[in-house]
């Protein structure tokens, strides 16, 4: 049995993996040059169940206006004439209340800690290094209030089995000496001990090699086109470089599989949610930090990898618009250097903006349209790194007809 993987990101990839195991012969299309080269290049880099919120809350309404005269938000909205933008945000303005919060960061949890497994056991079988960091990741505040509000809301991830612990600064400061010098700083913070860090990119493309090794093709430089199709199943997926076929398709093209799934009557709810990323490289320095975490209140993430740390900050609706000047990490590398001064060299920056797949629930969307042969692994937003290989496990068995190991209610396409 042959399947086409279309998409070469993390999730195009960790499925690939997995269908391999499982005995598919395995041929995945990429339209770049080389996997991971898009929403997977240079993300945050947490595997963060210890920050599974969804986006859709009863404050991103407020947020979200305010952006519109305020860039210093969350939640950066740029209104367009694009329909489908309007159509997205209506539905995510239906997810903003209290109770369907809850119900979607219920459901993000559930396969956020699936999923951290499911990455623990393709390490262990593949040995792939990836500048993997355990140890936790420290959430913390620098305002009381703030800091109040983040303790009072934990409930809804502890009651569905993430650890976490309240500290105060000192107790920060000791986990992470690097944060020793801004205690003072620091309200409060709160520490996900299981959680974990490391590059979604070099992750990709090690296990994109394994894949190889155990029988895979990759088709780099390959645009897909469209289908043809016979009856409820896909028999030729068309590309610039010829026709490709197979006894089943998986969809995985993130930001861009509303497109292609239009041409088959599937009208998947992903929008694209620009994000921005800096990375320095830490070049010796004295006191970079031990583990990754988010400065809440400034809305900044920082992840150390390797010789390098990344930092990260914004969610702009922007269309497909990945372009980028210095200013636009002009706060979140002030940020960086006011917490870390020592920690890295700053006058070496490398920066990038990349595409999140943004479902309205903030959750992704498995199984079936109308066409029987066809799959989808798409829509999984600032949390892909962490869903990955999860989401490539729940896909295989539901394309080999089992059951998966996790609830997939509210996760599975609906027409």
């Amino acid at each position: 049995m042959k399947a086409l993987v279309l998409g070469g990101g993390i999730i195009g990839v960790t499925t690939a993996y997995e269908l391999l195991k499982d005995g598919w012969e395995v041929t995945v299309l990429e339209r770049l040059d080389a996997p991971a080269m898009f929403t997977s290049h240079a993300n945050a880099g947490l595997v963060a169940c210890g920050h599974a919120y969804t986006w859709a809350s009863p404050s991103a309404p407020r947020i979200m206006l305010k952006s519109l005269f305020d860039s210093d938000q969350a939640l950066r909205f740029r209104p367009s004439l694009d329909p489908a933008l309007w159509r997205w945000t209506w539905k995510f303005l239906q997810n903003c209340s209290a109770e369907k919060a809850a119900r979607n960061t219920t459901r993000k949890v559930g396969l956020c800690i699936y999923s951290q497994e499911m990455l623990h056991r393709v390490v262990g079988e593949t040995g792939v290094a990836y500048d993997g960091r355990t140890g936790g990741l420290i959430y913390f505040y620098r305002k009381p209030e703030s800091f109040e509000t983040g303790v009072a809301r934990l409930h809804v991830l502890t009651d569905n089995g993430v650890k976490l612990e309240v500290l105060d600064a000192a107790g920060a400061a000791l986990l992470d000496p690097a944060l020793a010098p801004v205690k003072g700083q620091i309200a409060g913070a709160i520490y996900a001990p299981t959680d974990e860090s490391g590059d979604a990119r070099i992750f990709t493309q090690a296990l994109a090699d394994k894949c190889a090794a155990m029988g895979a093709t990759f088709k780099f430089s390959t645009t897909i086109t469209g289908f043809e199709t016979e009856g409820d199943r896909v028999t030729t997926v068309l590309t610039d470089k010829g026709r490709e076929t197979a006894d089943a398709v998986v969809l995985a093209l993130g930001v861009y599989s509303p497109h292609l799934a239009r041409q088959l009557g599937a009208d998947l709810p992903v929008y694209p949610v620009k994000g921005y990323s800096v990375t320095v490289p830490v070049a010796g320095r004295n006191n970079p930090p031990r583990l990754g975490g988010v400065d809440e209140d400034n809305l900044v993430a920082y992840c150390p990898m390797g010789d390098r740390i990344r930092i990260t900050a914004t969610a702009e609706f922007a269309g497909y618009d990945t372009s980028h000047t210095p200013a636009d990490f002009r706060y979140m590398l002030s940020v960086a250097k006011a917490l870390f001064p020592e920690g890295a060299d700053y006058s070496a920056p490398t920066y990038w903006a990349g595409l999140r797949p943004m479902t309205p629930e903030g959750t992704p969307i498995f199984g079936r349209g109308r066409h029987a042969n066809l799959w989808f692994n798409t829509g999984h937003g600032h949390m892909g790194w962490t869903m990955s290989c999860g989401s490539a496990r729940v896909t295989a068995d539901l394309m080999a007809g089992r059951t998966p190991e996790i609830d997939l209610t509210g996760m599975q396409y609906a027409a």
